[in-house]
């Protein structure tokens, strides 16, 4: 029988609510932390990241057992483990191959899947940039007080290549296709969401490579192609406003029911030249108040976690912000919370 997101417990019973994750191993103390700032939800985000230990392994299927493990321990410390934003191999690792050897990657996704169902975590993100990451052309761009946030200009870029011969959007769109055939079943037996995040930058080409994910044509497109009850947005307000849309209107066209849940960021600018600030900053793209209202007009019910930061005083060196700019952006989203639900 076929279990929607819908039926899990995860999805049922909760109203719209903040959430944290992290891209390193996550400890007991991290998540206390979490508990402390009034969260109840966990994300892990894997990553390939010189320096440090990705949350999860990259490059092979997560065991039953360990996600089971994980599982356990998330909720013996009164927690819940609500996804994985990213998949252990990323999705243009998946859509660049070729043959057999897309065959495989794609079976290491399956797998993932198939076994985060076992273990009960409904949700798996996967991101639409190559080659693995959002790409910036710096991470040191001064905003308030000197914080140092991420930034995007186009004629910063420094031009390379990450393919050695043409690939074409319809190729891309192909390979997506032959991905989400072998892959929504599997998650449609099993319970788990598939949730799919803008390319960043939302541009036409990176690197020789064509961005499937970079305007709202190709985004309504790709939930057709991936039409299921289990497969939405991963909605990241930071890219929709980078695009130059209109954030609530675009929570308002999509609904409730596709957006998985929200990537909470703010920048200045659109593309080709951005940067990206705290979400209370008067010059940021959108009103974060008028989104929260617009995502509770439209029934969603997931969770809204921080995504980018700037990196605070005081904080771990990471190259999109740390704990503290995080922590900052979980108060701030609670008293939007606070603010809309007394409204009401």
């Amino acid at each position: 029988m076929q279990q929607t997101r819908q039926d899990s417990e995860l999805f049922n019973g909760h109203p719209m609510r903040s959430a944290l994750g992290t891209y390193k191993p996550l400890t007991d103390d991290r998540i206390r932390l979490m508990r402390q700032l009034g969260v109840s939800d966990v994300l892990l985000t894997p990553h390939r990241h010189e320096g440090f230990e990705s949350s999860m392994p990259m490059g092979e299927a997560w065991s039953e057992t360990d996600l089971t493990a994980l599982v356990d321990r998330v909720n013996d410390l009164g927690m819940r483990l609500f996804a994985f934003e990213k998949m252990p191999v990323p999705l243009y690792e998946i859509l660049l191959a070729a043959g057999d050897e897309r065959a495989e990657k794609i079976d290491v996704i399956a797998e993932t899947v198939r076994n985060m169902g076992a273990a009960g975590v409904p949700v798996l993100g996967y991101s639409g940039h190559p080659p693995d990451g959002a790409v910036r052309t710096t991470r040191e761009y001064p905003v308030r007080g000197d914080a140092l946030a991420s930034a995007y200009d186009e004629d910063d870029l420094e031009p390379r290549r990450i393919v050695d011969h043409d690939v074409t959007e319809s190729e891309l769109w192909e390979a997506y296709q032959e991905f989400l055939d072998a892959v929504l079943p599997v998650a449609e037996e099993v319970g788990v969401t598939l949730a799919v995040h803008p390319s960043d930058p939302p541009v036409e080409e990176l690197f020789g490579v064509p961005l499937l994910f970079r305007n709202r044509e190709n985004f309504e497109r790709a939930l057709e192609m991936g039409n299921s009850p289990n497969h939405g947005l991963k909605l990241c307000l930071g890219c929709w406003s980078e695009m130059g849309e209109d954030v609530e209107e675009i929570i308002r066209s999509f609904g409730g029911d596709d957006i998985v849940y929200v990537h909470f960021r703010d920048v200045v600018g659109t593309v080709p030249q951005f940067h990206e600030t705290f979400l209370d900053d008067p010059e940021g793209n959108y009103d974060e108040y008028a989104v929260v209202r617009a995502l509770d007009d439209v029934g969603f019910d997931g969770v809204m976690t921080p995504d980018h930061v700037p990196l605070l005083q005081g904080d771990e060196g990471w190259e999109f912000g740390s704990i503290l700019g995080r922590t900052y952006t979980v108060g701030y989203l609670n008293g939007l919370l606070r603010s809309v639900r007394t409204r009401n």
